[in-house]
């Protein structure tokens, strides 16, 4: 069951998505409440599944892997059986960052990250291409990128009114 949000939820997980490491001082602050109300309402935010964990976001480029790709998988017909085994398979290499399971023309996008277009080749060939289970790939280099961020509806007093509807349509 999806947990029920008001708008003092989205805030707070608007501002902890923006920095994790907030202070709850400072989110209660930020979002109008006690400290202790706060720290109670992160806690049902994280029981309740909303929020899933809270992690560092590592910049690639520190680990030596100066380049990113979406490679775009397409499983054989014959294959769809072994779908979750590949799934666990490329999930394992060190090389893939997210996997994405698609409905769609492809099966799969891969976000990788490699040091150069020399390794990023082997490691299609070597892991992919060579793979029973799959027909093709794809694959595009990523020139730049923004960190992951969500837009919730009701978080920010300036929320557009079209992303709320929308969002209230969804419910």
């Amino acid at each position: 069951m999806r947990p029920v949000l008001d708008a003092v939820d989205l805030r707070i997980l608007a501002l902890l998505e923006e920095d994790a490491r907030t202070p709850n001082s400072r989110l209660a602050a930020e979002v109008g409440v006690a400290p202790s109300t706060c720290l109670a309402r992160v806690r049902n935010l994280v029981d309740s599944g909303a929020i899933v964990g809270f992690r560092a976001e590592v910049d690639p480029r520190s680990l030596g892997l100066a380049l990113e790709a979406l490679v775009s998988v397409a499983i054989r017909s014959g294959a769809r059986a072994s779908i979750h085994a590949f799934l666990s398979e490329v999930s394992a290499l060190p090389e893939v960052r997210q996997v994405f399971f698609l409905g769609g023309a492809e099966d799969f996008i891969l976000h990788v990250a490699t040091a150069d277009s020399d390794h990023l080749r082997d490691f299609v060939v070597a892991s992919l291409s060579s793979h029973p289970s799959v027909a093709s790939t794809r694959t595009s280099v990523v020139f730049a990128r923004r960190s992951p961020r969500l837009s919730f509806p009701g978080a920010q007093p300036d929320s557009d009114t079209s992303v709320v509807a929308a969002a209230s349509r969804a419910r």
